[in-house]
């Protein structure tokens, strides 16, 4: 129970990855940490692979100071999400705060668009490598690392790397 107490949102949307969603979920809750679902509304939401998510709090009720991490799962749901201030807004206040934020797959859109990938290594779907560079990253093709308190993940296959590194930055910051 190395995060008991400890409250870290995972965003998700129409399309959200099950698995990105789901494992991290569970991971971090066997950790202890108290887990909740964040979406733009409280409707339940289908999973890029037929799974029903129901969103425990919205994203405008979460705080950057209220969070200990934020995880950005991929699927279809991140170019949804990106485009609202208020999703953007709360991940530049969490890496201003220097909390972690896990990022796997097409979550690193989100990154992309709340502009703190410039200069820092990421990696993510080979589907959004071209816009990792031209925000300014450095594309690294391994399956999860750490780079501060960014957590990156490639994709579905790689998502226990991701938990292993996910989990490590927690801890040590707890």
């Amino acid at each position: 129970m190395r995060l008991a107490g400890k409250r870290i949102a995972i965003l998700l949307a129409e399309g959200v990855e099950d698995l990105e969603f789901y494992v991290p979920l569970m991971r971090l809750q066997e950790e202890g940490a108290e887990v909740v679902a964040a979406g733009l509304d409280l409707r339940p939401v289908r999973g890029k692979n037929g799974l029903e998510i129901t969103p425990t709090t919205t994203i405008a009720e979460l705080r950057a100071d209220d969070l200990f991490g934020l995880v950005l799962p991929g699927g279809w749901a991140p170019d949804k999400l990106r485009r609202y201030q208020v999703v953007t807004d709360l991940v530049r206040a969490m890496d201003a705060a220097g909390k972690v934020i896990g990022i796997i797959c097409h979550g690193g859109s989100i990154a992309i668009s709340a502009g703190i990938v410039r200069g820092r290594p990421a990696t993510g779907s080979t589907g959004i490598k071209d816009d990792l560079i031209n925000a300014g990253a450095t594309w690294v093709d391994e399956p999860a690392f750490r780079a501060d308190h960014l957590v990156w993940g490639r994709v579905v296959a790689d998502i226990p790397a991701f938990c292993r590194e996910l989990v490590a930055a927690l801890v040590e910051r707890a």
